[in-house]
């Protein structure tokens, strides 16, 4: 594709994004699904576009509605060319760039470009929120978690992510999968914390090479690794991740038990279940069932009860800590969404608790920045069952507390939550 049609495409794109509710990366995913004419590097230089707008959407929409325009895509885009450097008539150069580009620039469209010349993308009379690309109604919780470095923590939430590696150690070293990597092509370090992890240097496809397809790695930011390493899940244990999900923490954590012992990935979803058993196989796991969550309360964790020697809940959440590699998930959420998620947490949390025997461990764990959903949700937790204290977390010396906490900014990895409660004998 041509600088134009790329253009083009990603003006359609975010058409879509904006006009849908749904995560921007399932909305791409279909795109991109349906024209399978845009290549692997059309489809990052389009995807590139995108999420920079996504990245400085408020600061955009601020821009825009601040010289009386509309926040079209075209616009959009058109103007996060201009704070990228990038002058008024190259951009409409490519706004008229032929067949497969964009229509041309409207009279209209150009007076507006105009007006942005020899600005930057920051401006004094933007309202903090704005600056900080984060909801309004947000900013005073933010504000009395991070106090003095809030400037600096959604700076590094708004970069995108590395990405990150767990080697499978029920196949592999990681120092032989640092080979087999490079024999690819691909560059990877040993990440900073945890015992599994690699960063690999920028972002690169991994999922088609030997590598992977072996089952060698995961795809897997190193603080969700270390959300595993806190079940310090043993061989011969009985454990149940509760909100499995996809099946990124259930692999880890079959991993450490080394195919030994039993562990149940349980969630309310059978496609994402279906999903985590094929990452299962691939990774030579053979430990772990499935089993599809009913209703609250249901038979099998009524039968279950006292059973398990480690619970896992990484709850659903606002999913906060992720914004680096989700950031139009900021403009969906509401305050309303928030409160929802913490009466569910907490409905979660009751139904799990129950799964713990005696002695046995409930790990809580969240990839939210916000205390709602974390310090205080384990405070309350405790409160309702006395037979559960907090014990330090296991990790390296500098993370190790009364909790985990990790942040961009702090750790280099995604926003992560933990809390160990160990149950009385």
């Amino acid at each position: 594709m041509t600088p134009a049609g790329q253009l083009a495409a990603a003006i359609d794109l975010l058409a879509a994004i904006e006009a849908d509710g749904r995560p921007a990366d399932a909305i791409a995913n279909q795109f991109f699904r349906t024209r399978r004419f845009i290549g692997a590097g059309d489809r990052r230089e389009v995807s590139t576009l995108v999420w920079g707008v996504l990245r400085a959407r408020r600061h955009l929409g601020w821009w825009l509605q601040h010289f009386g325009a509309p926040e079209t895509p075209r616009l959009l885009l058109a103007v996060q060319a201009i704070f990228s450097g990038m002058s008024v008539y190259k951009i409409s150069m490519a706004f008229a760039a032929g067949r497969y580009g964009p229509p041309p620039l409207q009279p209209e469209e150009s007076v507006i470009l105009e007006k942005f010349a020899g600005h930057t993308l920051e401006h004094p009379n933007m309202p903090e929120a704005v600056k900080y690309e984060i909801p309004d109604w947000l900013l005073p919780r933010l504000k009395a978690q991070f106090g003095p470095v809030l400037e600096a923590e959604m700076a590094a939430l708004n970069q995108p992510a590395p990405l990150d590696l767990r080697v499978n150690s029920l196949k592999t070293t990681r120092e032989a999968a640092i080979a087999a990597l490079a024999r690819e092509g691909l560059q990877a370090r040993p990440s900073q914390f945890s015992p599994w992890g690699l960063r690999l240097a920028g972002r690169q496809s991994i999922t088609q090479g030997k590598a992977f397809q072996d089952g060698l790695v995961e795809i897997q930011d190193e603080g969700s690794q270390l959300i595993a390493l806190q079940m310090d899940a043993k061989p011969g244990m009985r454990v149940v991740d509760y909100c499995a999900g996809a099946g990124g923490k259930t692999l880890a954590i079959a991993m450490t038990m080394e195919n030994k012992g039993h562990i149940v990935a349980c969630d309310t979803s059978a496609p994402r279940l279906e999903g985590a058993i094929k990452r299962l196989r691939r990774a030579g796991v053979h430990n772990a069932e499935q089993h599809l969550l009913g209703e609250p309360g249901d038979k099998w964790t009524k039968r279950q009860a006292g059973k398990f020697d480690r619970v896992l809940v990484d709850a659903p959440c606002t999913g906060t800590g992720t914004w680096r590699r989700n950031p139009d998930a900021r403009t969906r959420l509401s305050e309303t969404d928030l409160k929802e998620l913490v009466a569910k947490q907490a409905m979660i949390l009751d139904q799990a608790q129950r799964l713990t025997k005696p002695g046995g461990k409930l790990v809580y764990a969240t990839c939210s920045l916000l205390s709602d959903e974390n310090e205080v949700q384990v405070e309350a937790f405790l409160a309702r069952y006395p037979m559960f204290k907090p014990v330090e977390i296991e990790a390296p010396e500098a993370l190790r507390g009364k909790y985990l906490r990790l942040s961009p900014r702090a750790h280099g990895t995604d926003g992560f939550f933990a809390a160990v409660l160990a149950r009385d004998p």
